[in-house]
C-alpha cells in the first residue's frame, strides 16, 4: 500500500506523489541510505510504476512522482512551463518537502533525463541512476513519432476505444501483450472524466511545448559527463526508437562502470516487469547500500 502527498510547488502549483514505505522501513528510517524516486516519462505518471514500487518497497521507501501537468498534479496554465527546467525545479522542491537527502532516480525516458540534470547539478543527492531507454543523446526517428501524436489524439468514448488507440500508438514497442495487460496499461494512462469516459491523463498542451521544441534536440553529452563517479544502470528496449545502439555504445566507452541490460521484444519503453529488468534493478540497487 502507498500513502499519498500533496505539495506546492515554487509557482503555486499543487503536485502530488505516492509514498510506498513498506513492512522493511518501519523503524530504520536512520538507518536508510537513500530513497528510491521513480519518475515517468513525457505524458504517463506515478500509476506506471504500480508493480515495481510495491516489488522494491519490501527493502527500500519508494516514492513516485506525477510531474505537473500529469496524473494527480494540476495543470500548468501556462503551457511554455512544461520543459525540463521547470520540471527539475518541481523535483527540488519534492527532495526539499520530503526532506529526501539522497535518492536513487528510476527515471523512464523523460524522467531519465531529469535524473541525469539532477546528478549534474546535485550530485551529492544521486546515490545511482537507473536510465529506462533513454540517454545521452536520443534519436530523431522516436522525437518525430513522439511530436506527431502527443496532445493531438481524439476523444474516445468508452474503454474499449481507449484500448484500440493506446495500442495504436504503442504496439510496436510492446508487440507481445496480452489483451489483459493492455487493459490494465489503459488504465494507468487514462482516467475517467465527470460523465465516465477515459480521457488521457496528462494535459494536451504538454504537445504544444513539445512542437515548439527544437525539432532536433540538443544531446545531453556534457551533463552525462558530469555524472562522474554516480552509478549507473541503463535498461534499454531492443526495439526502441529512442535510445539507440550507437548511443548505448557510446555511452558505455565513456563510463566503463556503467551498467546496461538489454529487453528483448521492447520498444521504448520497457515496462521494467519484465524478468531481465527486474533482476537488474535489484541487483543494481543492493550494491548501492554501504
Amino acid at each position: 500500500m502507498y500513502r499519498e502527498q500533496r505539495f506546492t510547488s515554487a509557482d503555486g502549483l499543487e503536485l502530488y506523489c505516492r509514498i510506498y514505505d513498506g513492512p522493511a522501513c518501519a523503524g530504520v528510517s536512520a538507518a536508510r541510505a537513500f530513497t528510491v524516486l521513480c519518475l515517468p516519462g513525457l505524458t504517463r505518471n506515478s500509476r506506471d510504476f504500480e508493480d515495481l514500487a510495491p516489488h522494491l518497497a519490501a527493502r527500500h521507501r519508494v516514492v513516485c512522482a506525477d510531474l505537473r501537468g500529469r496524473g494527480f498534479s494540476a495543470r500548468d496554465p501556462q503551457w511554455r512551463n512544461y520543459h525540463p527546467g521547470t520540471y527539475l525545479a518541481d523535483l527540488q522542491r519534492l527532495l526539499q518537502v520530503l526532506e529526501l537527502e539522497r535518492v536513487a532516480v528510476i527515471g523512464t525516458s523523460l524522467g531519465g533525463l531529469l535524473g541525469m540534470m539532477l546528478g549534474a547539478t546535485a550530485p551529492e543527492r544521486l546515490a545511482g541512476l537507473v536510465l529506462n531507454d533513454i540517454g545521452a543523446e536520443v534519436d530523431p526517428r522516436g522525437i518525430e513519432r513522439i511530436r506527431s501524436y502527443t496532445g493531438l489524439l481524439p476523444p474516445v468514448s468508452t474503454w474499449s476505444e481507449a484500448i484500440t488507440q493506446y495500442r495504436g500508438v504503442n504496439g510496436n514497442a510492446w508487440p507481445d501483450l496480452s489483451d489483459e495487460t493492455w487493459a490494465r496499461l489503459v488504465h494507468r494512462s487514462y482516467r475517467a472524466d465527470a460523465a465516465g469516459a477515459p480521457v488521457l491523463d496528462c494535459d494536451p498542451r504538454i504537445g504544444d511545448a513539445v512542437r515548439a521544441a527544437p525539432a532536433t534536440p540538443g544531446t545531453l553529452w556534457p551533463v552525462f559527463a558530469r555524472l562522474g563517479d554516480i552509478p549507473m544502470l541503463v535498461i534499454h528496449g531492443a526495439l526502441s526508437d529512442i535510445l539507440s545502439a550507437g548511443t548505448l555504445e557510446r555511452m558505455q566507452r565513456e563510463k566503463p562502470d556503467l551498467e546496461r541490460v538489454t529487453v528483448g521484444n521492447r520498444g521504448h519503453v520497457p515496462l521494467l516487469d519484465e524478468p531481465e529488468a527486474l533482476r537488474a534493478i535489484d541487483r543494481f540497487l543492493a550494491r548501492l547500500h554501504p
